[in-house]
This record gives C-alpha cells, sequence and structure tokens, in this order.
C-alpha cells in the first residue's frame, strides 16, 4: 500500500498538469482561510463566542464558513446561500417539469443552465440571510445597534463575500481536483479541528479515560462505516442483445449497471438541517417580539427542539424521509429502463420497458432504506454521544465526518484516475 501511495505522489510531482490542479485548490483554500479572517466591524468576542456554544445551527453553519462565522467575518455565511440555493431548485424540479427536463434530459448542456438558475438564485438569498443574521446578532448584543447606512454596508459586504466564495469555489471545480464547493465545506470542517483539540486537552479528565477509549474506537468504527456505505453499490446485470449488420456481429456483451446503497450523498442531511434548525432561528428572532401572543409561541418552538430527544428523533425522522426523497429526484428507474430499451439492452429475466422500471424501482428501494438508516445514526450520533458519555468536548459530527469521508474519497478517485492516465 505505502508503495502505491509513493508511486502516486512521485506521479503527482512529476505531472505537471496534475500537480498545477492541486496547487491551484491549495492557493484557493489559502484565499478562502484568510477572507474568512477578516471581520466585520464591532463586534462583542464574548458575547458571540457564548452565543454560538447555545446555538447548533449557527455552531454548524460557523462549520461550513471555516470559521469565519466565529469571528464575524465578510464571508460569515460561507456557501450558505449557494446551498440552499441548489436545494431550492432539487426541490423545484417536482414542481415543475421543464426545470426537471432541464436537469434530467438535456446533458451537460441542461445541467449547466441548471447551475445558472442556482447562481441567479444565490445572489437574493445571500442578501436575505446576511440581513437575517445581522439582526438577529444585534438583537442578542452580539453586534451593537448600527445606522441604516452601515446596515446595508455590513449587508453587502457579507453577501458579496458569499458570492465571492461561490466563485472560488466554481474556479476550483474547473481549474481544480475535486468539486470546489465540497473542499470549501472540508476546508471548514479540518479548520475546526485543532480548536476541537484545544478544547479536549484543557477539559480532559483521567476519570473519564474509558470513555475517551470507547471513543477513540467508535470514531474508527464509524469512519469505516461512512467508507463501506460510501462505496458499497448492488450491481444489476445487463445483457446487450446480438445484432447483426452485414458482416459484423455487434452486441452480446454482458456488463451491470451499479446502484449505491447511498445514492443521496450528504444532501438529505443538509436538506433535514435547513428545514429542522431554520424555525430554531426563527423563534429565536421572534422570542423577543413585542407581541405576547407571537412570543410566546416562538419560545415554545424554541424550548421544544431543545429538547433533545423530540430534536433527535424529529432529525433522525427527517433524514430518512429526505433520503429517499433526493434518491426519488436523482434516479429515474422509468428513465433508466426507457434507455436501456433504447440501446438493445436487457436485465437477464426482465421483460423490457414498465417491468424493467418496476424491478429497478423495488431494488432501489430496497436498497435506500439501508443508506436511510445509516444517514439517521449519523445525524444523531453526536446526540447519542452526548447522552452517554456526558462529553460535549469530544463528538463526532455525523454530517461533518460524513462530508470528509466522502470529499477525500472524491479527490482520490479523481487523482488516482488522472495518474493511472500518466501510467497508461
Amino acid at each position: 500500500m505505502w508503495q502505491a501511495f509513493l508511486r502516486k505522489t512521485r506521479l503527482i510531482i512529476e505531472d505537471e498538469t496534475l500537480r498545477s490542479r492541486v496547487l491551484f485548490v491549495l492557493g484557493a483554500l489559502i484565499v478562502f482561510r484568510v477572507l474568512g479572517a477578516i471581520p466585520i466591524p464591532g463586534i462583542d468576542a464574548a458575547a458571540l463566542s457564548n452565543y454560538l456554544q447555545n446555538n447548533q445551527f449557527l455552531g454548524l453553519l460557523n462549520i461550513f464558513s471555516g470559521g469565519g462565522f466565529s469571528t464575524l467575518s465578510i464571508v460569515m455565511i460561507g456557501v450558505s446561500p449557494y446551498i440552499t440555493a441548489s436545494i431550492v431548485m432539487q426541490l423545484a424540479t417536482v414542481l415543475s417539469p421543464r426545470l426537471k427536463a432541464i436537469y434530467q434530459e438535456e446533458g451537460d448542456a441542461g445541467r449547466q443552465r441548471f447551475m445558472q438558475y442556482s447562481r441567479y438564485l444565490t445572489i437574493p438569498l445571500a442578501f436575505i440571510q446576511a440581513f437575517g443574521f445581522l439582526i438577529l446578532l444585534e438583537q442578542n448584543g452580539v453586534v451593537p445597534q448600527l445606522g441604516a447606512m452601515q446596515t446595508m454596508t455590513n449587508i453587502f459586504v457579507i453577501a458579496a463575500g458569499a458570492m465571492l466564495l461561490m466563485w472560488i469555489g466554481e474556479l476550483i471545480t474547473e481549474y481544480g481536483v475535486g468539486n470546489g464547493v465540497s473542499l470549501i465545506i472540508f476546508a471548514g470542517i479540518v479548520a475546526s479541528i485543532p480548536a476541537s483539540i484545544a478544547q479536549f486537552v484543557f477539559s480532559f479528565d483521567i476519570a473519564q479515560l474509558p470513555a475517551y477509549v470507547g471513543f477513540l474506537i467508535a470514531a474508527v468504527l464509524i469512519v469505516a462505516g461512512v467508507v463501506f456505505i460510501s462505496e458499497a453499490e448492488r450491481p444489476i446485470p445487463v445483457t446487450y442483445a446480438r445484432r447483426v449488420r452485414g458482416m459484423k456481429v455487434m452486441g452480446g456483451i454482458s456488463t451491470y449497471l451499479p446502484l449505491r446503497v447511498n445514492q443521496a450523498g450528504v444532501m438529505p442531511i443538509i436538506f433535514a438541517l435547513s428545514i429542522l434548525l431554520f424555525p430554531q432561528m426563527i423563534g429565536s428572532f421572534l422570542a423577543k417580539s413585542s407581541i405576547p401572543l407571537v412570543a410566546s409561541i416562538a419560545s415554545a418552538v424554541v424550548s421544544g427542539l431543545a429538547n433533545q430527544w423530540i430534536y433527535g428523533t424529529l432529525y433522525f425522522l427527517m433524514v430518512v424521509i429526505f433520503t429517499y426523497f433526493y434518491t426519488a429526484i436523482t434516479f429515474e428507474p422509468h428513465q433508466i429502463a426507457k434507455n436501456l430499451q433504447k440501446n438493445g439492452a436487457f436485465v437477464p429475466g426482465v421483460r423490457p420497458g414498465g417491468t424493467t422500471s418496476d424491478y429497478l424501482g423495488n431494488i432501489i428501494t430496497r436498497i435506500t432504506l439501508v443508506g436511510a438508516l445509516f444517514l439517521g445514526f449519523l445525524a444523531v450520533l453526536p446526540i447519542i454521544l452526548q447522552g452517554l458519555t456526558g462529553i460535549t468536548a469530544l463528538t463526532i459530527g455525523g454530517t461533518a465526518l460524513l462530508i470528509v469521508v466522502s470529499v477525500v474519497l472524491d479527490v482520490v478517485k479523481k487523482i488516482d484516475a488522472q495518474t493511472s492516465i500518466r501510467e497508461y
């Protein structure tokens, strides 16, 4: 294994194109981290730290922004507007047949148009999120009361920072290795590791040593499980019919159609977080309303979602539901069966057309259950660990762990593909 690793490393260094791509990614991520250290003016650091510790939504946003939210930097909302826009566009494909056709039937050109619509939608969402977070932070004393001109200036700066990160992500995708937005999120998660290690060192308790050992074993097993589920697939045998054209015999070959166990990736967790944690932010915003009825309802919502049992149960169920939902959007058995029939291919023992569509639909429904339950378990894993050990300094973020492993696997595959081309 080490020999293969050293050989690939040598090929990366020797291959000028691949070396340039890797260096471009590193340079772009350095720019991202520098932007994350430039704060907006007038911040109460102590109040911000206390507020982040008591708010799960903003804590997750801080990870996704590479620690930018903890300093209220110019990229404090990170790629959150772009992710939200992508989620909205994916949901819109269910309601709009035209968008669905663009995304699924018009090939690369259609996907480029679909991504362009997502970029357009990101702009108003960035301004809305920047305004909402500034008002929320002002209400909690993190940011001082600002005048109209100062507020507008900060809103434009924060929205511009989000658009800049989206542009950097697109550049990484085009000129680097891997998906740019995923790598930015990955960099944000990795950037939070030193602070987590420091927190663990300062709060280390020798009496909790068995819990720490158990945590380490669980971390290794969970990483192995994430890799296994991410790579697991169900192969469906496919045979191409033999065709005779003149003196040539075409077809007659057998291959397989890979159906992934985790077809939806990390998107169901992001979907569930966006829907489940958004009421918490709105509730915190309305809890200080001057209208007693609105304030009492908002306080009840916030206190209800603060209950770990209620929050964990809703989180788990939403992840499972959205796993099936996102799989239904990205994988259409009817379209695949239609394409197989057009190319003269069939599944042995299954009639082409509608029967093949039903067959593929039944299989994807069964294997998606495994992926959905696994994603749900990862989502509520921090809550389980806190309940069992009582340790808050050491918690495995299921979302963060899945993103990190998925991004690393994707980058390794793309680098391996490039080096394989160079070798052969």
